[in-house]
């Protein structure tokens, strides 16, 4: 068994946790079977009888197959076939919001931008120079991108890498340099403030922004958040537990940035699945019981109770939930990615209970050539760069000139990367398709599968 890291991004802090995970070897033959299929498998704008250009998935291995040759001309005709693939989602402890307009954000490149023709550039930007974390995990998300170009014969783009720095002033003078360069999409930065501020002057150059950021106050029209965001997770898990049988619940909801983020979409979310909430309590890790208590008055009216916490507090609410005398056996208990954990796996008060997340076997695949290429393990989200870097080579391939429009890179349809289905939404925030799992003893196991398209 190997440690596989996973980034947190926390408070603008990014730490690295580990959960122990079985490792698949053999990379080629079956991670190039998931990943070529965001070369040839993706879901475009426009319909066909299926709702999908094609109908369907083209088989992976054509593309992992395919010999190197000239890169298509942007006159290509499209080539029509179905959606991509993504990637997992951290623990809670997304990077914190920083909504402050960034000073001269808005301002236009030094340099005129390029007209775009050949060989489209996507530009890479990333903190790499930036200290601790930070730094450690944008460097894995530059070997990920490294590796997608390189499992990418005959690419249709040409990838630039730029040193944002995680700042404000970095992003904006990379984000120039980079459309001065005749970049046609940008691919990061990792932090809220530096999308914030590259995204001010991609849009005035009408150049799209696909970055890792959580913030979802940072996304918008031509700015794509292709991270991991915890609203996935709380539509999973609620239309799961409704087509269960759950129609009245309560949530206990740590006060912190991931718990806020849960907190603004889960009362839409549960009014879409036909789920009454009877009471939502937030509470900080000194002072859970006060909230488990208040829940206990309207223990006798509901069927399941949403607790979006992870291992740091997990003994903690536990023993809230047995004091208030919420007992686990008589009410379901659900939760988010967050639970995957091995401290919520040992908790007995967690037994039995149902939470979201992406399949992990994507990434298992891809740590393992990862690590023999770097002789290091993955941060848990190199997966998007990866993901972002075959995304657009797709998107060139099957779209030519339109390929970065934002009906194309927002359809409807989504893609199936290395952790499932996902698609961009036209606010700029994602949404995944996740997979069921039930606490068992020392792990989890899956429940229900994620869907293999989007409604």
């Amino acid at each position: 068994m190997k440690r596989l890291s996973r980034v947190v991004l926390r408070e603008g802090v990014v730490t690295t946790r580990f959960v122990s995970s079985g490792l698949k070897s053999d990379f080629g033959s079956k991670a190039l079977r998931f990943l070529a299929m965001i070369g040839l498998g993706l879901a475009l704008s426009g319909c066909v009888a299926s709702s999908r250009l094609g109908g369907g998935l083209v088989n992976p291995s054509q593309e992992a197959t395919r010999q190197p040759g000239p890169a298509e001309p942007d006159t290509a005709a499209p080539i029509e076939s179905g959606p991509i693939s993504g990637t997992e989602l951290p623990p809670p402890g997304s990077e914190t919001a920083q909504s402050t307009t960034a000073p001269g954000a808005a301002a236009t490149p030094s340099a005129a931008a390029p007209p775009l023709s050949g060989t489209p550039k996507i530009a890479l930007l990333l903190p790499l120079s930036a200290s601790g974390g930070t730094g450690t995990a944008a460097q894995a998300l530059k070997n990920a991108a490294d590796l997608a170009m390189a499992d990418l014969p005959g690419a249709s783009i040409e990838l630039i890498v730029k040193d944002e720095r995680g700042t404000p002033d970095g992003a904006r003078e990379a984000t120039k340099q980079a459309i001065a360069e005749g970049a046609s999409v940008i691919i990061g930065p990792l932090l809220a403030s530096s999308v914030q501020a590259t995204g001010s002057i991609a849009r005035t150059a009408g150049r799209p922004v696909i970055a890792f950021s959580t913030d979802i106050g940072v996304a918008g029209r031509g700015v794509y958040l292709l991270s991991f965001l915890p609203q996935s997770d709380v539509d999973r898990i609620l239309s799961y537990a409704a087509a269960k049988g759950k129609k009245t619940i309560a949530a206990l909801i740590p006060e912190s940035a991931y718990g806020t983020a849960v907190n603004a979409t889960l009362q839409d979310v549960a009014a879409r699945n036909g789920i009454t909430i009877k009471a939502i309590e937030r509470y900080t890790p000194g002072a859970i019981d006060p909230a488990a208590q208040r829940i206990s008055a309207v223990k006798d009216q509901i069927d399941a109770l949403f607790i979006p916490e992870n291992g740091d507090n997990a003994a903690a609410v536990a023993k809230a939930l047995s004091g208030a005398g919420l007992d686990p056996k008589k009410i379901q208990l659900l939760g988010t990615s967050a639970w995957d954990d091995p401290r919520i796996f040992s908790t007995p008060a967690f037994a039995n209970g149902w939470f979201a997340q992406p399949d992990k076997s994507g990434f298992e695949t891809f740590a393992a050539k990862y690590r023999e290429r770097y002789s290091s393990d993955p941060t848990r989200i190199a997966t998007l760069a990866y993901d972002a870097v075959f995304l657009l080579n797709a998107l060139k391939k099957n779209k030519g000139d339109k390929a970065f429009e934002p009906d194309t890179i927002a359809a409807p349809e989504g893609a199936i990367g290395l952790d499932g289905l996902f698609r961009f939404r036209q606010d700029g925030t994602n949404q995944r398709g996740l997979v069921m799992m039930q606490v068992g003893k020392g792990g989890a196991v899956k429940i229900d599968n994620a869907p293999s398209s989007f409604p």
